[in-house]
């Protein structure tokens, strides 16, 4: 059994064919896909952040409105870049949208990856201490954030305060219980893995990842997340973690379908630079009919390996369109895979 969920990376553009023209029509069908995808019985929204884009950039209010209009489903991120985070601010706004949903929130963070702008995180006031580069600053801010939402009091009172202040040092508001398991961090490398793990957090793996042994991707992917659960174990944390691992993967049962990803079925991995001199392996998609889909999905050997599953999903095509691709997946490709 699997956890799936779908993973939008929020697009929009003034374009014929797309139904999302405006950040708006992505944020309000954005909160219309996460209600019909809790009523088919998909268990997880998770939305991408990037900034300086158009696409989704500020995940708060998007959360927290979708917490609000569903009941079950879970809602999370799938990565926001600590870069460009206030860590205590951000525990705010983390503990109130966990809160309105009633502890659904599952948020995936990162050290960041390239972006549309050079170093954007200067424009928004951050810069890294003396010694650090901007990767160590997103480390940093990452274990601040999670320390903060341990809910512990680390702040002096004033001695005249507004209001009567309870006893002690003082936390930030509202502290959500539980929260502080439900952080994911966003892993390139089998590395950064196993730092994950050593910190007590779930661990995401999307479609792309350092090229560390020139293997297939799926089994790097594989090998990736079997590392991190060794390391979990030798931190002996007393829970178990999660791990999910992002795909593109479509069921081609109308002739709608074979028009927009009948061209996918013949990919395959390909290498690139995602950062100077580092070369990283991005997923092949998946995309064919259900019977070759499922034999081909069984042969994955990270899916097999991860708990939770994120479909990429091409949010321009609109609502209805992805409630059917997602149906699909759940009808045709997900029992007899036994992910249901």
């Amino acid at each position: 059994m699997k956890k799936i969920g779908f993973l939008s990376f929020g697009h929009w553009a003034n374009h014929p064919s797309y139904r999302t023209r405006s950040a708006s029509d992505t944020l309000l069908q954005s909160i219309d896909l996460a209600v019909a995808a809790e009523k088919i019985g998909i268990d997880g929204a998770y939305f991408r952040v990037h900034h300086y884009a158009a696409q989704l950039a500020s995940p708060f209010p998007l959360l927290s409105a979708i917490g609000a209009k569903t009941s079950k489903i879970e809602i999370g991120t799938g990565v926001i870049d600590m870069r460009y985070e206030n860590p205590l601010y951000m525990v705010e706004e983390a503990g109130a949208a966990d809160l309105i949903s009633g502890g659904r929130l599952q948020l995936g963070i990162s050290r960041g990856s390239p972006e549309q702008v050079v170093d954007g995180w200067r424009y928004f006031g951050y810069a890294p201490n003396d010694g650090e580069d901007d990767a160590a600053m997103g480390r940093r801010k990452g274990l601040e954030f999670l320390d903060k939402l341990k809910g512990v009091g680390f702040a002096q009172p004033s001695p005249n305060p507004m209001f009567p202040n309870p006893p002690g040092l003082l936390r930030l508001e509202p502290h959500s219980e539980g929260l502080r398991d439900r952080i994911w961090w966003g892993a390139g490398s089998n590395s950064t893995a196993v730092w994950t793990a050593e910190h007590g957090m779930n661990l995401q793996s999307s479609t792309l990842k350092e090229d560390e042994s020139g293997k297939p991707f799926h089994v790097q992917q594989a090998e990736q997340i079997r590392v991190y659960k060794e390391a979990w174990k030798k931190a002996d944390h007393q829970r178990e973690p999660r791990v999910s691992v992002s795909r593109s993967i479509f069921a081609l049962v109308t002739d709608m379908d074979r028009y927009y990803f009948g061209n996918e079925a013949e990919r395959s991995d390909q290498i690139g630079f995602i950062e100077q001199n580092k070369r990283a392996i991005f997923g092949r998609s998946y995309a064919a009919e259900p019977d070759k889909l499922i034999k081909e999905l069984a042969k994955d050997e990270a899916i097999q390996e991860a708990d939770t599953l994120l479909l990429t999903i091409p949010n321009t095509l609109g609502v209805e369109y992805n409630v059917h691709v997602l149906s699909a997946i759940l009808e045709h490709v997900a029992p007899p895979l036994g992910w249901r």
